[in-house]
C-alpha cells in the first residue's frame, strides 16, 4: 500500500507548509482595503431612557 510510505507525502507536507508560512503571508499583508477605516470618535452617543407603557 503505498499510504503508507512517508517519504513522498512528507516532502509534499513540508513544502506545502513553507509556503503557507512563508509565500502567503506576505500577500495577504499586502492585500488594501477599498475603504481606509477612520477613527471612531472616542464620545459616547446619548441615548434616552424609554418608558414602558406599562
Amino acid at each position: 500500500m503505498p499510504q503508507l510510505n512517508p517519504a513522498p507525502w512528507f516532502t509534499i507536507l513540508a513544502l506545502s507548509w513553507m509556503i503557507f508560512l512563508a509565500i502567503i503571508p506576505s500577500l495577504v499583508m499586502a492585500h488594501t482595503f477599498p475603504n481606509e477605516p477612520s477613527t471612531v470618535n472616542a464620545e459616547k452617543a446619548k441615548t434616552k431612557t424609554w418608558d414602558w407603557p406599562w
